[in-house]
């Protein structure tokens, strides 16, 4: 959001202040400023002119020559605007002077010499018009310099909105005044309104609330309307704040919603008469102003003409009563609704305004008459015979209770640490709206409105209050006077890290980010079937509905993205998955850890066993413990997996994942030469074993010795199979065995297979014998031959 300190300096004195030191005051006790801006100091040397001749141009049919009255002296100028005739008033840049980022120089154009340069409001960053020439009115005098009139410097800074979402009262420029005000200690000047009371005699606006998603609906119509055009300091005003002038009727609207944070509406009162403010039953089609033909849905609040449609209630107004050119009377609307409610209708429609956004903060109610008030004052300041035709018409459906909230100095003084005197309690609370009754140092504080509707309302608010106007950065450092103990770390968390670096320093590997949820027009194209799964209400994007229960599909298409760069992907991702539902409704939310190896130049063979590897370096690395398999079949194998090469993990029995190959067919839409293979692994389950405690044995001074012996096996016998036997065999020189390779070939083992194992031999005391080994090695084969295993 963006304010402006010449708007600022009309609600509290701003002279002698620094205005960047106070926009940073403000940063440290308000909300953030995102940025500074000096705005109009680019704009030099440029006067009122006075158009006295027009020629035409001999070259150039659109083109004219002028002679301008600048005061003190008569310049040649040519000009191309459309709008020019004798006896204009324009903004007329001298030479030497500065528009923007042009210096106004001399210069021939089309073989005619130009002295200046007549400006539209856009040259001079007044609006976007750059249809033709700004005309000015005539009571500036030629040769006035138009800064002396129009409020062209300015400082303009930009608060960010996310900071401003608990307090309402901010989302206008009155209210962040307010609150210079006390940094200031500078009184808050009243806000000058039309008084209405006068007006009361005639008849009212009929208005008949029909939601209770309305609070409150004030209403007044105004006729004999004859101005169309905006105050030149408005327009800039509304400009340097983002908004586009349009009409002065609808400028007052915005200037007021910029001005004290209440979205108005101004209907053409010769088409709207009655208010109704009311859901509708069925679905219908509606155009806004923006002419867009709009599905309203039964929770959306409509304002009607009696039973016609002709606005959307806190969001914008229909095409059918908006305000034109022709019109001389109004009905103006100034309403509070509920904040939720607009949120909700505004996401359905896919309109978010600047109306919306303000309602969507919960505005104070309180509001509503005092902007009508004010909207009067500034129109009849504009338009001095504009006639009021109804009586202020007020519909207060919903009020908010009154929070009064006692406390003490002692209470005070206890939360901040610091010595603040009960008279400075007193001048704060009060500079910001608070009513306090005070007895010695016990307090009585009624919270203002404006507050009172998503801010202050326990006593912990008010000690916010009153520190954050005395200045954080004024508190004195001091160290705790309590005991200190280190926080124990979260073992989760460390081993995650650990993970990361493991995988990211050992295995070259890229740790990626994906969204909770499946892109399922992705998953449709590589064949991925995206699993039934909780779904996300409101979903702006229907291919994008459904939360991931495991995170391998999001991993394939990010490889996916990379394999035209690079031949080799190798990627991993900790994240959250989603298990269907709990006994108790919720999410079953799983932290799982995903791995995807893709490559064109590696076989999947290579990739598989270095997989493999990488998750029992891993699980060794983190838990000192050996990892399990098992093999899956039918209908437990996900869709995006090899239908036979992919396995269960388990780690001491507890079932932590599974790792395989991807599914052919997914590869071959990829790309026909790469190669997938994936891991996932629930961190939950692998977190619920405890590591094995690490122990340490000296380094044997002696040589061992490494024997690889080929069995000869069942084609159908597994690893673990083969692994079990080899654990039956005990002898204090076995240091450790594992296995190197198998090898099956059809016309030469026929229904065997070949699996070769890696025997490591060694002693701590000596040197083992050779006999010894081919003892040793007997004894291994004696063991595997009664269960029908042999040598190759």
């Amino acid at each position: 959001m963006l304010i402006s300190m010449n708007w600022i300096s009309d609600f509290t004195d701003l002279s002698g202040i620094d205005y960047k030191e106070l926009i940073g005051r403000f940063t440290l006790s308000t909300a953030e400023v995102e940025d500074i801006y000096e705005v109009g100091r680019n704009v030099n040397n440029v006067v009122v002119g006075e158009i006295l001749e027009i020629a035409d141009h001999p070259k150039s049919k659109k083109l004219h020559l002028l002679k301008v009255n600048v005061g003190d002296e008569i310049v040649d100028c040519v000009c191309g605007a459309p709008n020019v005739f004798v006896g204009a008033y324009v903004p007329f840049a001298k030479v030497g002077g500065m528009v923007g980022t042009l210096e106004i120089k001399s210069a021939e154009i089309a073989g005619c010499l130009s002295n200046g340069m007549c400006c539209s409001e856009k040259e001079l960053g007044i609006s976007e018009d750059n249809s033709g020439l700004m005309i000015l009115s005539k009571e500036y005098n030629p040769g006035t310099d138009i800064k002396s009139f129009m409020q062209l410097e300015d400082t303009v800074f930009e608060v960010d909105n996310k900071s401003l979402t608990n307090r309402p009262d901010l989302w206008g420029h009155y209210g962040i005044a307010r609150e210079i005000s006390v940094l200031t200690k500078r009184p808050l000047k009243p806000l000058d309104v039309f008084e209405t009371e006068e007006y009361d005699s005639l008849d009212k606006i009929s208005v008949e609330v029909q939601s209770d998603k309305v609070y409150r609906y004030s209403s007044i119509s105004i006729a004999n309307i004859t101005k169309k055009v905006s105050p030149v300091n408005m327009k800039i005003r509304l400009t340097y704040c983002g908004i586009r002038p349009i009409s002065l009727l609808v400028d007052l609207t915005n200037y007021l919603m910029l001005e004290l944070g209440q979205p108005m509406h101004a209907f053409d009162n010769s088409i709207v008469k009655e208010i109704v403010v009311k859901n509708f039953e069925n679905t219908f089609a509606f155009s806004t102003l923006d002419d867009i033909e709009r599905t309203i849905e039964p929770e959306t609040v409509m304002i009607c003409n009696g039973s016609e449609p002709v606005a959307i209630a806190g969001i914008m107004g229909g095409a059918s009563s908006q305000i034109t050119e022709d019109t001389t009377t109004v009905l103006l609307e100034s309403a509070n609704f509920d904040g939720v409610s607009v949120r909700k209708s505004a996401v359905k429609l896919g309109l978010r305004t600047d109306a919306s956004s303000r309602y969507e903060k919960i505005l104070d109610p309180e509001l509503t008459v005092p902007a009508i008030k004010r909207f009067l004052k500034l129109l009849v300041s504009i338009d001095p015979d504009v006639k009021v035709t109804s009586a202020l018409t007020d519909c207060y459906v919903k009020k908010y209770d009154s929070v009064t909230i006692e406390f003490d100095k002692k209470y005070v003084d206890k939360y901040t640490g610091i010595d603040i005197s009960a008279d400075q309690i007193e001048e704060t609370l009060t500079a910001l709206g608070f009513h306090v009754t005070r007895n010695e140092d016990d307090f009585k504080a009624v919270v203002p409105s404006y507050r009172v509707t998503k801010d202050v309302t326990i006593k912990a608010d008010i000690i916010e209050e009153i520190t954050r106007i005395y200045g954080y950065d004024n508190f004195e450092l001091k160290s705790t006077a309590s005991m200190l103990k280190p926080v124990e770390p979260m073992y989760q968390r460390e081993n995650e890290y650990k993970m990361k670096m493991y995988l990211a320093e050992h295995y070259a590997m890229n740790e990626v980010h994906s969204y909770i949820w499946y892109d399922n027009k992705l998953n449709k194209q590589l064949g991925i079937e995206t699993d039934r799964n909780v779904k996300i209400m409101n979903s702006e994007m229907a291919d994008n509905d459904t939360i991931k229960s495991t995170m391998i599909p999001s991993l394939i298409i990010g490889a996916s993205k990379n394999l035209d760069t690079y031949s080799d992907v190798r990627i991993f991702e900790i994240g959250r998955v989603v298990k269907g539902l709990k006994n108790d409704g919720l999410c079953n939310e799983r932290k799982h850890l995903g791995i995807l190896l893709a490559s064109k130049e590696k076989s999947e063979k290579e990739l598989y066993f270095l997989m493999k590897e990488v998750l029992e370096q891993l699980t060794m690395n983190i838990k000192s413990s050996q990892l399990h398999y098992s093999e899956i079949s039918g209908e437990a194998v996900p869709s995006y997996a090899h239908p036979v090469n992919v396995v269960n993990v388990y780690l001491n029995n507890i079932e932590i994942g599974c790792f395989g190959c991807i599914h052919p067919k997914i590869e071959q839409k990829i790309d026909k030469k790469v190669k997938m293979v994936f891991a996932e692994i629930d961190l939950e389950n692998f977190e619920e074993y405890l590591p094995k405690a690490m122990t340490f044995d000296e380094v044997s001074k002696y040589p061992g010795s490494t024997v690889d012996l080929s069995f000869l096996v069942d084609k159908t016998m597994k690893y673990q199979e083969l692994q079990s036997y080899l654990n039956q065999y005990e002898n204090k020189n076995l240091i450790q065995y594992s296995f190197v390779e198998a090898y099956e070939d059809a016309n030469v083992l026929k229904d065997k297979k070949s699996i070769t194992v890696r025997f490591e031999f060694g002693s701590k005391e000596r040197t083992l014998e050779s006999q010894e080994i081919n003892d040793m090695t007997a004894e291994i084969l004696d063991l595997l031959g009664k269960e029908g295993i042999g040598l190759r």
